[in-house]
C-alpha cells in the first residue's frame, strides 16, 4: 500500500499515491481536494485528492465519506480501508509538507506564507493527477483563503476544468469529504510513526492534539526543547509557540565580530561553545560526534 512507504520515513515528505483506475482513464472524473494539519505546531500538513469518474460519485458517498473531523480515528481508518478497497473505480494522491519545509517556507526572505504554500501543492497535485492520465472535468476545492480569489486563480490555472472553491467544501462534495479523510490518516500514521533522528533516548510521543492552544503539546514543547539546538525535526520552529519557548529557554545567539563584555549575570550565550578557554562543562554530543574542537586561532 502506497502509506506504508509515508509511515517509513514520514520527516522526509513527499507523494504518495493510488494506482490510477483503468475507468479514470477513460470516463469524465470529478476531484476533490482538502489538507490536514494546517494549523498544529507538530507533525506535517497533508494535501490530498480524491477522484472517481463522475457517475460513480453517489457509489463514492455510500462509502460514507465525511468531514474527517467529524469522524473520530477509528471511523476514518475503516472508511479509508473502503476507499482503498474500491481501487478500481476510486483514486487518491497525497502530498506530504514535512514541519520544516513549511517553517522554512514561511521565513524565506521573499514573503511566502500558508495559503501561497497551501495554493501551490494544490495546484501541484491536480496537475500530477492530469499527467497520470485521470480525465478530470470538475475539481472541488475546500477553500484557503477568500474562496472567490482562489477560484479565480485556479481556473486561470486549468482553464479547461470546471472549478469550484467553497468554505466547508469537505461536508458538501463526495470527493472533497474523500480527499479530507486520505490527508487525515495520512498525517495520523505519519506523526504516529514519526522516526527521531535527535537523540532522545525513549522518544516522548506524549503529545497531545500537537495544537498550540493545548496545554500537553506545550508541556511536550517544554521537555524537548535542547537550549542550543532547538526543537526536534518534528516541530514547526516557525509557529508562534516554538518560537516564543526558543526566546524565552533557548541560548541567546550574538552576531558579533568580538565577544560581549562579560556579565555573570546574562544567561550563556552559544558563543561560549566556542569560547578560547575550556568550557565548563563537556561540549554538547552534537561536537563530540564530530571532533570539532573551539577554534584557536586564524
Amino acid at each position: 500500500m502506497a502509506l506504508s512507504a509515508l509511515q517509513r520515513d514520514p520527516a522526509g515528505g513527499g507523494r504518495f499515491a493510488s494506482a490510477v483506475p483503468g475507468p479514470c482513464r477513460a470516463r469524465p472524473c470529478a476531484l476533490g481536494v482538502d489538507e490536514a494539519g494546517r494549523g498544529p505546531v507538530l507533525g506535517p500538513m497533508v494535501y490530498a485528492v480524491c477522484y472517481c469518474p463522475e457517475d460513480k460519485v453517489q457509489e463514492l458517498e455510500a462509502l460514507g465519506v465525511a468531514d474527517s473531523k467529524t469522524l473520530s480515528e477509528a471511523e476514518r481508518e475503516r472508511r479509508f480501508g473502503l476507499l482503498e478497497a474500491a481501487g478500481d473505480w476510486v483514486g487518491w494522491a497525497l502530498q506530504v509538507l514535512p514541519p520544516a519545509h513549511i517553517s522554512a517556507c514561511m521565513q524565506q526572505r521573499a514573503k511566502y506564507n500558508l495559503n501561497e504554500l497551501s495554493h501551490d501543492t494544490a495546484t501541484e497535485l491536480i496537475q500530477f493527477v492530469l499527467d497520470s492520465g485521470v480525465q478530470v472535468a470538475q475539481v472541488f476545492v475546500d477553500t484557503v483563503g477568500p474562496a472567490d480569489k482562489y477560484e479565480a486563480k485556479l481556473r486561470r490555472r486549468f482553464p479547461g476544468l470546471g472549478v469550484t472553491v467553497r468554505p466547508k467544501a469537505d461536508a458538501l462534495f463526495p470527493t472533497v469529504s474523500a480527499a479530507s479523510i486520505c490527508a487525515k490518516v495520512a498525517r495520523d500514521r505519519a506523526v504516529l510513526h514519526w522516526n527521531f533522528v535527535e537523540d532522545l533516548g525513549d522518544p516522548d510521543r506524549d503529545y497531545g492534539s500537537g495544537y498550540p492552544n493545548d496545554p500537553k503539546t506545550k508541556e511536550w514543547l517544554r521537555r524537548n526543547l535542547e537550549p542550543v539546538f532547538g526543537f526536534p525535526q518534528l516541530v514547526r520552529f516557525s509557529w508562534g509557540t516554538a518560537q516564543a519557548l526558543l526566546q524565552r529557554d533557548g541560548v541567546p545567539v550574538q552576531w558579533a565580530d568580538e565577544d560581549p563584555p562579560e556579565d555573570p549575570g546574562a544567561p550563556p550565550s552559544v558563543l561560549s561553545y566556542f569560547a578560547r578557554s575550556p568550557p565548563r562543562r563537556p561540549p554538547h554530543r552534537f561536537f563530540q560526534e564530530r571532533s570539532l574542537r573551539a577554534l584557536a586561532g586564524l
